[in-house]
């Protein structure tokens, strides 16, 4: 593999570091207060709203059931809105981001779930406001599952990363298309792979590392 290839590798490991770091980071602002949102609002909970938390909960499984390929291309108006275009890294982010917020949401709405009733309960006997109940009961307390959750949103990004350079949104997956297959590279297709499997495995030793320090049982 010439010197101009191994440069051409380092620089999409650059754009799909840089694209699933932002994107991540977008989803977790987001997308963990959704979860939450979706926790406390649904029934028998701390703000019971059944109609509002039926709606969010009907959007939320409308993000998350459109594939991925067809959510970049039908976004594109609004992906120009944002960053100015809809092509390149830049433009990658936002559909990655609005793939990954809902998908992080249902994580983290199902680990809260698992937060024992009657640490709420006693929560409330002594007067904890839900911003409380929210803060220091619900999410300490699901923050090992939270975690892990949020590497798996990580790896689906490192996936999906790859699938945007498709339609140009750079990366090792658009090298991977550019060279590997339409030049019938497979030195470049191999390397790509193994760049990308390596990324997965980091990113899931580190979650399961943060996981295990954050479990208090």
């Amino acid at each position: 593999m010439s010197q101009d290839m191994l440069m051409l590798l380092v620089e999409g490991l650059g754009e799909t570091f840089y694209m699933v770091t932002v994107s991540s980071l977008v989803s977790a602002l987001f997308g963990i207060p959704l979860g939450v949102v979706l926790v406390v609002t649904g029934k028998g909970h701390i703000k019971e709203n059944l109609v509002f938390n039926q709606t969010l909960g009907a959007i939320v499984n409308a993000a998350r059931s459109t594939p991925f390929i067809i959510l970049m291309v039908a976004i594109i108006p609004f992906t120009r809105i944002i960053v100015g275009t809809s092509i390149g890294t830049n433009a990658a982010i936002v559909p990655l981001s609005i793939a990954a917020i809902p998908f992080l949401a249902r994580v983290v709405e199902s680990a809260i779930k698992e937060v024992d009733a009657g640490l709420i309960e006693a929560a409330q006997s002594m007067g904890a406001s839900t911003g409380q109940i929210i803060l220091k009961v619900l999410i300490p307390e699901s923050m090992p599952s939270i975690v892990l959750g949020f590497t798996l949103t990580v790896i689906s990004l490192i996936g999906y990363s790859a699938m945007a350079g498709a339609i140009g949104g750079g990366g090792l997956g658009d090298l991977a298309i550019r060279y590997g297959y339409q030049r019938f590279r497979a030195d470049v297709m191999l390397a790509t792979v193994v760049i990308l499997i390596a990324m997965v495995q980091i990113v899931q030793s580190s979650g399961d590392y943060f996981a295990h320090r954050l479990n208090k049982r």
